[in-house]
């Protein structure tokens, strides 16, 4: 009897695990990534077969003995993931993270060169001014698309042209910020760099901590607040949400800026990071070419299925086949390919989350089955008590008319 109970308090387990959301998001990443991968091991071996299993051993592989470069270029791809999933929680699609951290950027890098403040603080109110660029750049198109119902795809995608151009003119025409002969901004001074986390040869620094606390944050917000839950309530249906009270207008504004800061806080992180070269810094050469961390950011969140602390997992694995994916050269191929697997697994999570619904939908079939057997059982033996009380029933009428 107790061996029946421990087998359905098992099923019950299973069934719960299979249905819940958080399951299937990472059944499907999971499964995007392995797909992902094999498609990426066989263009290696159609391009060079002799070196393609060194080359995927490098992809697989490759990141263990620089964990703190896959920190390190995690953090601005973490806040840009950020930025784009929690506008998907309202149902936006923001495009324009590449403009929006750019925007952050400069943002920072005045504060850098131009505010004068103590070296303790310095840091911290550039990285402010970097989620207040962001802001801005966010806000604008929030304003379009909630006063105007004009698409945020369209002008949030537009916005980045506009802030990379801006950025680079207002670079190269500030003599403080830019140096000429090297074409790039000039170094940062120490005191105004995030303090570094001390990893011997890598970048990594305070900033990984602060995306971290920062997507917490978002989710305690996401998930435990009336905002949150308005902002996912609209996302979900905008109008039985504003039938409700919800001010879908607002919440819109606020989503687009709330998004934009998130990716100004990214170039922040990544123009003020401390670099291993001593004596200098990170530096940005105004090429006109938009960031590909915006992007990036893109996939980044649909990898996390735009969760908060699923983007910390997912950034920090695109980060960690890069840093693999920059070592296939040494045998032989180019970095690129692993932009390529990058793509392909972003590709098949669509189709995962499908092929992992179908999983769990026979998982539950299985299940069901057994569950069958004992309720058939049950079935009859209630069957043949109502028989047995129909007929006692009976025998007792039939003494009472006597």
């Amino acid at each position: 009897m107790q061996g029946n109970n421990n087998a359905d308090k098992l099923k019950f387990n299973i069934k719960n695990i299979t249905s819940h959301s958080g399951f299937k998001s990472l059944g499907a990443a999971l499964m995007a990534i392995f797909l992902g991968l094999v498609v990426g091991f066989i263009i290696m071996l159609v391009a060079r077969p002799e070196n393609a299993i060194a080359g995927f051993r490098f992809v697989l592989l490759g990141g263990m003995g620089r964990l703190g470069d896959v920190l390190y270029f995690a953090t601005p791809i973490l806040m840009t993931g950020l930025a784009v999933g929690f506008a998907f929680k309202m149902g936006l699609f923001n495009i324009g993270a590449s403009g929006q951290y750019t925007m952050g950027m400069f943002f920072a890098l005045y504060v850098a060169f131009n505010w004068d403040l103590p070296g303790s603080t310095h840091w911290i109110v550039a990285i402010f001014a970097g989620f207040v660029g962001g802001m801005i750049w966010g806000f604008i198109p929030g304003i379009f698309k909630a006063l105007l119902n004009v698409n945020e795809v369209i002008t949030s995608i537009m916005f980045n042209y506009i802030g990379m151009y801006l950025v680079d003119m207002w670079i190269q025409n500030n003599g403080v910020m830019y140096n000429s002969s090297l074409t790039r901004t000039r170094y940062i001074a120490s005191g105004v760099q995030i303090p570094a986390l001390g990893i011997a040869g890598s970048n990594v620094n305070l900033g990984i901590i602060i995306a971290i606390i920062i997507a917490v944050i978002l989710y305690i917000v996401l998930e435990k607040t009336t905002f949150g839950y308005e902002l996912k309530a609209t996302g979900h249906n905008k109008h039985a949400a504003e039938y409700a009270g919800m001010q879908g207008k607002r919440n819109i504004i606020l989503t687009m800026t709330i998004a934009g800061g998130m990716a100004g806080i990214g170039g922040a992180f990544a123009i003020l990071a401390p670099s291993a070269i001593a004596g200098s810094s990170m530096t940005y050469e105004p090429i006109n070419i938009i960031a590909a961390n915006g992007f990036t950011g893109i996939a980044v969140a649909l990898l996390g299925n735009a969760h908060p602390l699923g983007t910390i997992l997912s950034a920090t694995f695109i980060s960690y086949i890069q840093r693999g994916g920059t070592l296939t050269s040494l045998v032989g191929f180019k970095p690129e390919i692993i932009d390529i697997v990058v793509a392909v697994i972003i590709y098949f999570s669509a189709f995962a989350m499908i092929m992992n619904s179908a999983i769990a939908r026979f998982i539950k079939a299985r299940l069901g089955k057994d569950d069958e057997k004992p309720l058939q059982e049950t079935d009859s033996e209630n069957e043949e008590n109502t028989v047995e009380d129909e007929e006692v029933i009976k025998k007792e009428t039939e003494k009472e008319a006597e």
